[in-house]
């Protein structure tokens, strides 16, 4: 927060024909039967992380269609995010699609559509197996390819896989043996083989980390395949047990900036928890609010105080933009680990706060692992309290510190519960709302990239601290706008939610970035309010 040292989503595209991108050109996907009802997909954009896709159904028969649901799968790693004119539903890599009530019926001759964003993009990007209201999306025909009729003198069919083992990035499996004459098994993927051994058994491996994939079993010699055997699905390990929403818990700092009554504030305003900042270092690796204050018996604790006998209660957050911070002052992880667990000792707080800015913390390479070597000892002592990195960003999405950060933290197995970004004082421009959704969007495809998550996984891993007012480069955050971005977080189910800071949320225009103001027309504690709904 660069104050203390002083006082999408993707635009949708309309298409007019239904067309397929493909690499430089558009291909028309007809449907087979042009008296039935059909569901034609077009990815209508591809930027490579991530792809834009809509259906449109065609109702072509003689009577309206009352409902639709369209299924279909999508290539293990691949992901739906938003999705729009529809609701969505997931097992696994199948993806089901209904009407919304406003929606479902379609007149004989009509059409309906909906769409979505998905990632990865690619050529792999493309929907198989699609159903329109159970019926082929063709129109009627079948829905997948008729198995066909292994060749004279190809093994017997196997007998159905059974999974032995999952790790984080593999899964066993094996399986009763073909009859006839066997070179081996080959073990498939859809139609990717994924495995050929000659027992009957196998381990398939370079998995992501909590995915999920489904396998078959075909025996061969040299006469050919043998029929393919029972499906087996089971899911890598390694699924985050962290994430899980915060209440929305502005930041409050006790030391400048006229700080409120935290108990005026949440009668004010209905919000049950605040963000205390600072701590940082009292000389070495000792804990002191603002380095000046105590850890126990000053302002701060009375604050705390007042917000518990209220019902209410804190994370801490440590460093923050300047001052005298515990990173670079604690020798080791394990030091750092040591003076953070006085501070948990003291208040039990919801969560600790790590905001990791500037060159002495985020652009320190050494620093920034013995954070997060001192993170994962704490949460290993405090399964209970939550852990947060919070840390700047650009417009599109974490800069290469922050990407070093969260690949780090998974490659030293840190568990973080929340990664929060601050989208201000990033060249956010005029539209604040749209510039802070795009760099959210990117956290995620980072955050999907090294943890191997899905979507929705991403999102309860990810959280947003904003600046209230004008920011240090007079990036203007209004009422209304910190309203859209909070209504964004709660749609896509992020963790956490923050602004920087009650003492700023009170009303002075023309009054210019300051401590105790937002700059800006508004009401006391408007954007307090705003995020108690969180």
């Amino acid at each position: 927060m660069k104050l203390r040292s002083g006082p999408g989503l993707r635009v949708r595209a309309v298409i007019a024909a239904a067309a397929l991108a493909i690499v430089g050109g558009i291909v028309a996907v007809a449907p087979a039967y042009a008296a039935s009802a059909t569901a034609v997909f077009t990815k209508t954009q591809d930027w490579g992380t991530g792809f834009e896709g809509k259906y449109v159904i065609t109702n072509g028969t003689s009577s309206a269609i009352s409902t639709w649901r369209v299924e279909f799968d999508l290539p293990s790693g691949f992901g739906v995010g938003s999705v729009w004119d529809a609701a969505m539903t997931r097992n696994g890599q199948h993806f089901t699609f209904t009407n919304l009530g406003w929606n479902g019926t379609i007149p004989a001759g009509g059409t309906a559509s909906f769409g979505f964003n998905g990632s990865p993009g690619g050529s792999g990007a493309i929907p198989a197996n699609c159903t329109l209201n159970g019926a082929s999306c063709g129109g009627g025909g079948p829905t997948t390819s008729p198995t066909p009729t292994p060749p004279a003198g190809a093994p017997g069919k196997p007998g159905n896989p059974t999974v032995t083992g999952t790790a984080n990035a593999s899964i066993s499996l094996s399986w009763g043996a073909s009859s006839g004459t066997v070179t081996g098994y080959r073990v498939y993927e859809g139609t990717t083989v994924r495995a050929t051994v000659t027992g009957t058994s196998a381990t398939i491996s370079g998995l992501g980390t909590c995915t999920t994939h489904t396998y078959t079993v075909k025996a061969y010699n040299g006469q050919g395949e043998s029929a393919a055997s029972g499906a087996a699905t089971a899911t890598t390990t390694g699924c985050p047990t962290g994430g899980g929403k915060l209440p929305g818990a502005p930041y409050l700092y006790e030391g400048w900036g006229n700080p409120p009554s935290p108990a005026t504030v949440m009668n004010a305003t209905g919000v049950k928890a605040f963000t205390m900042a600072f701590m940082l270092s009292g000389g070495g690796c000792t804990p002191a609010w603002d380095s000046s204050r105590p850890l126990t018996g000053g302002s701060d604790a009375t604050a705390i105080s007042q917000i518990k006998a209220a019902g209410g209660n804190v994370q801490i957050s440590f460093g923050g933009y300047s001052g005298n911070k515990l990173g670079p002052n604690c020798s080791s992880s394990s030091a750092f680990a040591g003076a953070v667990q006085q501070v948990i000792n003291a208040y039990n707080p919801a969560a600790v706060d790590f905001d990791i800015e500037n060159s002495d913390e985020f652009e320190n390479e050494a620093v920034q692992d013995r954070i997060l070597g001192g993170l994962k000892i704490i949460k290993q002592n405090n399964p209970n309290t939550k852990v947060v990195i919070t840390f700047g960003t650009s417009t599109t999405g974490p800069t290469y510190y922050g990407t070093r950060l969260i690949n780090q933290s998974k490659a030293l197995g840190v568990n973080v519960d929340n990664y929060t970004i601050m989208p201000f004082d990033f060249g956010g421009g005029a539209n604040m709302y749209q510039n802070t959704v795009n760099a959210a969007e990117g956290l995620k495809n980072a955050l999907k990239t090294a943890w191997g998550w899905t979507d929705a996984q991403a999102y309860a891993h990810m959280g947003i601290s904003g600046m209230n007012g004008l920011s240090d480069q007079q990036e203007l955050t209004s009422v209304a706008t910190w309203t859209q971005i909070r209504d964004y977080a709660k749609s896509k189910g992020l963790g956490r939610l923050a602004f920087w800071s009650v003492n700023r949320d009170r009303g002075c225009p023309g009054g210019g970035v300051v401590s105790n103001c937002s700059g800006i027309a508004q009401n006391d504690w408007d954007f307090t309010r705003i995020t108690a709904g969180f």
